[in-house]
């Protein structure tokens, strides 16, 4: 199409497949495939109907991943997470050997889920002078501590009823429900973060939360909504997570909060607020999941797969900081 000046304007942003591939989120897709043919030469069990066998234990730490990616758009950061999963699946479990039905179960699990990050999120709008991480360090402890309290001297509980876990933990032919309700809460919360007003006022929070506070966002409702909504996603982990183990006990949900928070940043979310999308964070999770499966397949030590996480963390930071030194330096010829 000609424009007045008789310059020709296109109408399709060129080299766009190129754009794509060369994006975050186009390197983790080839990641992605990367892995799939890696894990199937390194492991003989990595098959499909294994994988879809394996699963449920460690997709319902994805369910976390989309709050996660909310808080640290904000600047924030909450490593309470793998306690209030913990005790949300304590208390579920005693609700069920108590005799109360399923739905009511469910129903305690999800509002322990919501009271802890409402805690959370009432402390951090209350004295907005306390870092968001050493709060939620604080609660982390309270929260496993109350969890401990009680179960008592033996440390775990185990379900005397499991057909209500089961019915949640079943399976559509051979894809299991939590992966369903882990895909529409990942377009749900993708959706609200790329095209709804509450996901742009979370990024104005996350790169200047005074500007946006003068721009009239209600700065500290929004920090309250998110911290709640996480403390509901970690309920919800912590219900898929009981009916694929059918108990609970002081260490259930240990370490959650690295791997969430992994999944986010490893998917482009930037920890310093303002930055990043949940496509990213989606694709990141799977390769997380499937790297876990695949290397539990052959045994391998699980403090090595923590190591493997923590390298790939580590790499997700730094891409980022390199890569804008390399565009700087680039600048810096094209001007001398």
């Amino acid at each position: 199409m000609a424009g007045k000046s008789g310059r020709t304007i296109q109408a399709v942003p060129q080299n766009s497949v190129k754009k794509m591939l060369l994006s975050w989120e186009g390197a983790l897709v080839l990641l992605f495939i990367a892995l799939n043919i890696f894990n199937t030469i390194i492991s003989p069990s990595y098959t499909l109907t294994n994988v879809l066998r394996e699963m449920p234990k460690y997709l319902a730490e994805i369910f976390m991943l989309f709050p996660m990616a909310y808080i640290l758009v904000l600047g924030d950061i909450d490593i309470s997470v793998g306690s209030i999963v913990c005790l949300s699946a304590t208390v579920a479990c005693m609700a069920s050997n108590a005799g109360l039905p399923m739905v009511l179960v469910f129903a305690v699990g999800l509002l322990v889920g919501v009271a802890c990050g409402l805690v959370n999120g009432i402390i951090l709008t209350r004295f907005t002078e306390l870092p968001s991480m050493i709060v939620t360090l604080a609660t982390q402890i309270i929260f496993r501590g109350i969890a401990e309290i009680s179960l008592g001297s033996g440390g775990s509980v185990s379900l005397k009823n499991i057909d209500g876990f089961n019915a949640i933990g079943g399976k559509l032919g051979k894809v299991p429900y939590v992966f369903f309700f882990v895909m529409i809460a990942a377009v749900i919360f993708t959706v609200i973060l790329a095209k709804c007003s509450f996901g742009r006022k979370l990024y104005a929070i996350g790169s200047n939360s005074t500007a946006a506070y003068y721009a009239g966002v209600n700065v500290q409702k929004c920090r309250l909504i998110v911290f709640t909504l996480m403390g509901l996603m970690a309920g919800f982990c912590a219900m898929f997570l009981t009916s694929a183990l059918f108990g609970a006990n002081t260490t259930t949900g240990q370490g959650f909060e690295m791997d969430v928070i992994a999944m986010a940043v490893f998917g482009g979310i930037a920890t310093t607020g303002g930055k990043g999308n949940l496509i990213g964070g989606i694709i990141s999770a799977f390769i997380i999941v499937l790297l876990r499966i695949a290397l539990g397949q052959i045994n391998l030590n699980s403090q090595l797969i923590l190591v493997i996480i923590g390298a790939l963390l580590i790499i997700a930071v730094l891409i980022p900081g390199v890569s804008s030194n390399l565009r700087a330096r680039r600048k810096m010829k094209t001007t001398a």
